[in-house]
């Protein structure tokens, strides 16, 4: 049983390792780091590259993709939570008396932070950029999250899709060719 276990381990180390398997280990490090978990793709995708340099494009567009489709899954889940609060709401139509009262009556309470300044601002430019506001979806800690609140939004769909891949694909040209130059190969 234990030797059956350690070969099902040395199997997935395998199956993931950058140099046997490549471009699917970095797809799929892409598409976990794109949702809300905290993953970074660019060292995957510099290390793969670094090992082989002929590489560039096929890594960058494999994380492209896979990124984009981590930022799909974020969009969708920013919106299944604006369904299901939707559905929510239909169930309970009226806030309770009480409820109601205590917002009025204490100010600065969490209904009020939901509706704060900031969180007016960020929903009102949100509203206004539209779309192409994800093109700041490669951003660290921020991009994610924007891919969400899109989808909470219900912003359009494809176009979202379009600027979150033309965003990430710039950062993953960017930070790759950088990197190799910042720390070329050896002579």
């Amino acid at each position: 049983m234990e030797q059956s276990l350690l070969n099902a381990v040395h199997w997935l180390l395998a199956l993931v390792a950058l140099p046997e398997v490549g471009l699917p280990a970095i797809f799929m490090v892409s598409v976990i780091s794109a949702t809300l978990l905290p993953l970074g793709s660019e060292p995957a995708v510099f290390g793969f590259v670094k090992l082989a340099p002929d590489m560039f494009w096929p890594a960058v567009l494999v994380a492209t993709v896979g990124n984009t489709l981590g930022g799909i899954i974020s969009y969708a889940m920013g919106l299944g939570a604006h369904r299901a609060l939707e559905r929510w709401r239909e169930k309970h139509p009226h806030p309770i008396e009480g409820e109601a009262a205590h917002a009025a009556a204490h100010p600065g309470g969490a209904g009020d932070r939901m509706r704060g300044r900031w969180h007016m601002r960020a929903h009102d430019w949100l509203h206004r950029m539209g779309p192409p506001a994800l093109l700041l979806s490669w951003l660290p800690a921020v991009g994610d999250p924007l891919c969400a609140v899109a989808g909470w939004l219900r912003l359009a769909f494809w176009p979202c899709v379009l600027y979150m891949a033309i965003g990430k694909f710039a950062r993953y040209t960017i930070m790759t060719g950088g990197l190799l130059w910042v720390f070329p190969q050896p002579v």
